[in-house]
């Protein structure tokens, strides 16, 4: 009884753990499993500082020095939070590094109202017009999603990035409460402001578009 309940539990540990199994085997000298990790997480740390660094060129460059960091670092995870919540925070450290050593003060991402947040197939898709579409109306929803970039930009730091992890990333509010070092309540509060501040911007174009006829 004891092993056929123990059974499921079993196999959602050791999918769960399987990050954790990856590093342990990485910081015991096994390249191959950090690589990967690497393989793993490097198209999604390379979107999340490209949201951040306006400069597509050091987009690569930073991602890099993220998974050094991360190797020189992988003994100080301890399995407490996610692996890639653990990763996440060495790249927004990294790219704020870069970009102070730029002398750039802001840091820029893109807006959650993005047409296509993997940038593949769907996006070329969605690039072209359908049957129901017209240029007034391409035209439309690029001015809404650059009014939506706009916003974002002007938001306070703690706003933009609170939106962003949740909106963007997909993380949960105890995922980002622990990334931005703040209560779960601040965390909901920053994102209903950041939501209220899209809405103000973009309600009214879109009132305005609902009244005319293409």
């Amino acid at each position: 009884m004891t092993e056929s309940g123990s059974a499921p539990a079993v196999a959602g540990t050791a999918a769960l753990d399987g990050d954790q199994i990856l590093v342990e085997r990485s910081v015991a000298g096994d390249q191959r499993a950090f690589e990967l990790l690497v393989i793993k997480y490097q198209r999604r740390i390379q979107r999340l500082i490209g949201r951040m660094v306006r400069d597509t060129d050091l987009v690569e460059d930073i991602a890099q020095e993220t998974f050094i960091r991360a190797y020189r670092a992988l003994h100080q995870f301890r399995g407490e939070s996610q692996f890639y919540t653990w990763l996440y925070r060495i790249a927004t450290n990294t790219a704020k590094k870069y970009l102070l050593q730029l002398k750039r003060e802001r840091v820029v991402f893109e807006g959650s109202m993005q047409l296509d947040d993997e940038g593949d197939e769907t996006s070329r898709q969605k690039s072209e017009p359908t049957t129901s579409e017209t240029p007034e109306s391409i035209l439309a929803a690029r001015e809404v999603a650059a009014a939506v970039n706009a916003v974002l930009e002007e938001l306070p730091d703690e706003l933009r990035q609170a939106i962003t992890l949740r909106e963007m990333e997909g993380l949960s509010y105890e995922e980002i409460a622990e990334l931005m070092n703040c209560p779960i309540g601040t965390v909901r509060s920053r994102i209903f402001r950041a939501r209220e501040a899209v809405s103000a911007r973009v309600k009214p174009m879109l009132d305005s578009q609902s009244g005319k006829r293409w």
